[in-house]
Formats: C-alpha cells, structure tokens, sequence
C-alpha cells in the first residue's frame, strides 16, 4: 500500500471561458484562491507549490510560472515552488512530486494548480505548436495536424492488430459530450450536435486523420485546475479541527508514473509481439492498483481517463482491463462505461467533452476523483463512487500517469 496523500480541496476554472488577455496569473490566481477556499486552508498553512504547465513559453512568452504562482499572496512570498512539464500530463507530474514532498516528511501541505492558455492563437497555429510534445525533426514532420496524426497511426496499429470499427470510437465521443452537458464547468455543456455528428457522415463529421472524425478530437481549452494535498499528520489535525472524520476525507490510494521512448513508431515496433499496445501504460495502471491494494478494475467505481482523442479513451479501456487486449468494443456495446453502466468512465465529459487545457488536465482529474468519492460531482454523480481510477498520458502515450483515488 502506497503512503496515503489526503485530498483535502479544490477548484477548476470554467472550460468555456477564453483565458484573461493577462495570460495566466489570472488562472493562478484563480485556482489558488479557490482551491484553498475549498479547503478551509490559509496561505500560512501551504509548505511548497507544484504547478503543472506545457508550452507556457510558446503560447505567452511566459516562463518561471512557479514565481508567478507564489505572487497570488503575499504569504506565498518564500515559499518553494516549481514548474513540471511533461506534455499533456504536466499536471500528474506536478502533483507526483506534491505527494514525494509529502511523504518524504519534508513538507505537511501542498498546493498543486495546472494552468494552460492554448486559445490566444488560431486553432490551427496552436496545433502545430503542441507538436512540440513529439520528437522535433523525427515525426510529424510538415504535418498540418500533429496530433490527430499521431492518435490516427494509434487507431491504424489498433486496426491491423484487432480491427477497428469506428462506430465504436463515435459512441465513445457521443457518451462523453451528453456526459458533459451534466457538467456545469464544461466547455461543451452547452453545445447541440445531430447523433450523425459523431459517426461516419462525411458532412457533419469528416475525416481527419486515420480512422478520427472531427468529433474524435478534443478542443482547444484555456483553464486551471488546483488541489490542496497534504500528510496524513496535516489532515488529521485539519479535520479534528473541523469536525470531520478522517475517513471520509478523499485520499490518493496508489498511483503509477511510466515513461515510454519518444517516437510513436518506437513503441508500437517494441510491442508486436505482446499483449498490450503500450505495456509501459498498462504497468502504470497495474502500479496504481498494487499501491491502492486494488485486484483490477472490478474494485473501481468510475474512471476519468484521458481522451484527447476517442481512441485514446479506446486504449485506456483494455489497458485498465476491463476488456481484454482489443476488445474494448466490447465495453462500449455492452455500455459498461455509460453512465448508469457497470464502470461509468468520464462522467465529467472528459477531455472531448469538458476540455483539455494540457497542464491542467491531470490536476482536475485528481480533483473530479476526490468530488466523486465524496458525493460532491453534483449532476455527474456516479451514485455510491468510493473509487474512481485515473489515467493521464503526455505526448503519444511517452509519460503517462495512474492514480486511484479513493476514502
């Protein structure tokens, strides 16, 4: 069993909303203030910040976030505070290095906020800078569309090994976007598309890369996300003092950090001959489960996983096992991750549906964890969550992060 890094709070920006022309101190800002709102948490009490964040340098021109991070309040002056990078799962990482401060007894209270501003600049123009996550000069090279490149060679590989139908990727698409309108702080949540739009209609749905559609792809989203995290001796003293018991305080049972070799084409040659697509990702999963003293996936209530794409969310189905290697169709047919299903996965809307401000990603799935566990995710609610798995991955699968989170 892993050291126990309770949840003690947090807050996420409205997806919907274009980031302040200040760029990200008003999402810092934001977060931080909120965040510790939450959780009944003065700036006094905060040891260290740990802020998740991309292409802060290739968007703003802004760097040193971890300076900006502390000039939200003066009582934040002096405190050690870092910036961690790691592509789409700079938040996990941020908050993995929250929970080794935490545990190494070096610090007691973390404060953990992603923050990503991805819409200044045309749809196009960030794409091509959030390129910057594959190897420059090795792949993708000239490519218009980095990413639906890249997550289409993944659903091609799925094809040739298992088959792929993308009826099977729509409805992947289609459940997260009506789980989206659930959600009051998704960037989506007010948007009506025909059912046609997310299957193979060549008008309201064209093709893009591979097998994805324009509805297979997530959006481009400004926003932050924070969470207080803190030591099992912090949060016992933070809720006698408030007259909780610490049992019914969310908590970070287990979590898995593996990192895979850049190229895409590295991976999917290093994993012909076995079981899984990308082994390294199924091992984070498996390390999160033998941390939380989980069996597998039938000890989990939900799951928030990462759908950049739908077959991202595709690969995470038969990576957490619920199916076996390329089947995860069959999860989706049978409507095991609907909401209502056996294991609703992304009630939140997920990254198609609620959006994908990279750096924050990681942060609020930590965050839509500890709501769920605790009865507090409102309308997307998945009735009696005490466990909700997590899978966040940077790049073409290269970092990738598990955690559960659970009371």
């Amino acid at each position: 069993m892993s050291p126990t890094t309770y949840i003690l709070g947090g807050w996420q920006s409205d997806f919907a909303q274009k980031a302040p022309d200040e760029g990200y101190f008003p999402l810092l800002q934001a977060a931080t203030v909120g965040a510790l709102d939450d959780a009944r948490v003065d700036t006094d009490s905060v040891d260290v910040i740990h802020v998740g964040n991309f292409v802060g340098e290739m968007f703003t021109g802004q760097g040193q976030l971890g300076g900006l991070a502390v000039s939200v309040d003066p009582n934040l002056v002096g405190k050690p505070s870092a910036r961690h990078e790691a592509a789409c799962a700079s938040g996990s990482m941020a908050a993995l290095a929250a929970m080794a401060d935490l545990e190494s007894g070096r610090y007691e209270c973390a404060l953990v906020v992603g923050a990503e501003v991805l819409r200044n600049v045309g749809g196009k123009e960030a794409g091509l800078r959030l390129g910057a996550a594959a190897w420059a000069g090795r792949e993708v090279v000239d490519e218009l569309f980095p990413w639906p490149a890249m997550f289409g060679r993944i659903g091609e590989e799925y094809a040739k090994r298992y088959g792929l139908d993308h009826t099977h990727l729509g409805r992947i698409a289609e459940i997260n976007f009506t789980n989206a309108r659930r959600n009051p702080r998704a960037q989506t949540r007010d948007w009506t598309m025909p059912k046609e739009s997310f299957y193979e209609d060549d008008e309201l749905n064209p093709v893009v890369s591979g097998p994805l559609r324009r509805q297979d792809c997530s959006r481009i989203t400004d926003g932050s996300a924070a969470v207080v995290l803190a030591s099992p001796h912090f949060a016992e003293r933070w809720a006698r003092e408030r007259n909780l018991a610490l049992a019914d305080v969310p908590r970070i049972l287990g979590w898995g950090h593996r990192t895979g070799t850049m190229l895409l084409e590295d991976k999917l040659s290093a994993s012909e001959e076995a079981d899984f697509v990308f082994p390294h990702l199924r091992q984070a999963i498996l390390d999160a489960y033998r941390r939380a003293g989980c069996s597998g996936y039938r000890d989990l209530d939900a799951i928030e996983t990462h759908d950049c794409f739908s077959i991202s969310e595709y690969v995470a189905i038969d990576h957490f096992g619920i199916t076996a290697p390329g089947k995860s169709w069959q999860a989706v047919e049978d409507g095991v991750i609907e909401m209502g299903g056996t294991l609703p996965v992304n009630p939140s809307g997920g990254l198609l549906g609620l959006g994908h401000p990279v750096g924050a990603t990681g942060v609020r799935m930590l965050l839509d964890g500890a709501r769920q566990v605790t009865g507090r995710a409102g309308d997307y609610q998945v009735p009696g969550a005490k466990k909700v798995g997590l899978l966040n991955i940077g790049g073409s699968a290269t970092t990738v992060a598990s955690f559960v989170v659970g009371l």
